[in-house]
């Protein structure tokens, strides 16, 4: 009955338009009630030890980064690098996105902040060319949803605070299955396109492709520092995040100069904005996270599904499933912040490891950026690119097909995920 009290009082905060982060702390509220132990001091305890991590620190200065490095050319010099190597080739302009995606998602970590400079650039580019624009908007957002996955990414970061995983694990577990989402994009986006009349770029000459090349080294530089420093055990993630940021404001401002003082204040002001939401939310998870355990609801699903916790595999597939179809109605952090807690104790319990489920988990949210009605990439490549959102449902359905077979791929052999990892950390 708890688990019941638990589902109904969410979705149906949710469902009468209540905002998540609200949702989340009524959900708690009547799991109190309902356990007869309400107590305010209850709620502000739990939401102010959720926003007492260190580890959470990591997540304002990767915004900053993200939007620093925007504002400053380091994303434009990404794809003009991108161009000056691959433009020339059949659909060229695709996989340009495709590798242009990987590289951002690399320094920045953002879907959404990725998408729209990608959209913003390309989208025009392709159009002028002669592909078909929803199946371009449809590639670019596709792309977008790498960033998530490879490291820096925030949604590693609240998930590892939610599940007690260690981030920099999760952080060099995420490499080789973002990797393998590119190359499955790269594989459709040739597919899809070797019928379609378009008009490959000239090819750069070499000159022109080493200055491009040497414009963008410090831009390509970022997650070198980053990822090295990580892996060094120089810095932590949150140290990292920090060093991101500074760096990017250093490129932006010293080295290609498009960053000036005036612009700092409305970037700020932008990353303020969206680590104001994110915390809420991670705040107001912690309370509904503290309840699910004091009122035993991974007990209670687990009663549910104690026939699959000896098959790890048909469980991983269950789960997936399940993920998949809340990521259709919420949005990347509220989908963690609310399954984490629960989902846990019956990985842990059925002895998978939880850096590998951590990274099928993150994938599988970065889906639902890209299935609707909500899809939040799905809305900035339309209203970025001007493309109805309509068309652009239509154009990334090869592209959201091939990313659900590579979650999928790992589900049946996670070894992909497990022995990179260990090798990397």
């Amino acid at each position: 009955m708890t688990l019941v009290v638990f589902i109904v009082s969410l979705l149906g905060a949710m469902a009468i338009g209540v905002p998540v982060a609200f949702s989340l702390m009524f959900c708690g509220v009547v799991l109190m009630w309902y356990m007869g132990m309400f107590n305010t001091q209850i709620i502000a305890q739990n939401m102010i030890a959720g926003a007492d991590t260190f580890t959470l620190l990591a997540i304002p200065f990767f915004i900053l980064a993200g939007e620093l490095m925007n504002a400053g050319g380091l994303s434009r010099r990404i794809i003009d690098f991108a161009i000056a190597c691959v433009g020339h080739i059949r659909g060229g302009l695709g996989i340009v996105a495709i590798m242009a995606a990987v590289i951002m998602a690399s320094i920045s970590g953002s879907a959404a902040a990725d998408t729209a400079a990608l959209a913003a650039i390309l989208i025009p580019m392709m159009a002028k060319a002669g592909y078909n624009v929803p199946r371009s908007a449809g590639l670019i957002a596709a792309g977008g949803v790498i960033a998530p996955v490879i490291p820096p990414s925030m949604a590693f970061i609240v998930f590892g605070v939610a599940a007690n995983v260690s981030i920099t694990q999760l952080f060099m577990a995420g490499i080789v299955p973002g990797l393998i989402m590119g190359i499955a994009l790269v594989a459709t986006w040739l597919l899809v396109v070797r019928k379609d009349d378009i008009q490959p770029l000239p090819r750069t000459p070499m000159k022109e492709r080493v200055g491009a090349t040497g414009r963008a080294l410090w831009a390509l530089g970022m997650p070198v520092i980053i990822l090295g420093g990580i892996k060094a055990g120089v810095v932590t993630p949150t140290e990292a995040a920090v060093v991101a940021a500074v760096y990017a404001l250093f490129v932006g401002m010293v080295i290609y100069r498009e960053l000036k003082p005036r612009d700092l204040p409305g970037v700020i002001l932008q990353a303020a904005k969206t680590t104001a939401v994110i915390m809420f939310l991670v705040c107001a998870a912690l309370v509904s996270s503290w309840l699910i355990t004091a009122a035993n609801i991974p007990s209670e699903i687990t009663g549910f599904i104690s026939p699959l916790i000896d098959r790890p595999t048909l469980l991983m597939f269950v789960i997936m499933l399940v993920v998949l179809v809340v990521g259709t109605a919420l949005d990347l952090t509220p989908t963690i912040l609310i399954l984490t807690p629960v989902l846990m104790p019956i990985i842990k319990q059925a002895g998978i490891d939880p850096v590998y489920f951590g990274v099928l988990f993150i994938m599988n949210t970065c889906i639902g950026l890209l299935t609707p009605p909500v899809g939040v990439v799905l809305n900035v490549v339309s209203g970025v690119g001007r493309v109805p959102l309509g068309k652009v449902i239509v154009g990334v359905t090869p592209f959201l097909v091939a990313q659900i077979l590579v979650l999928f791929l790992l589900v049946l052999f996670p070894d992909i995920v497990i022995v990179p990892a260990r090798w990397l950390h």
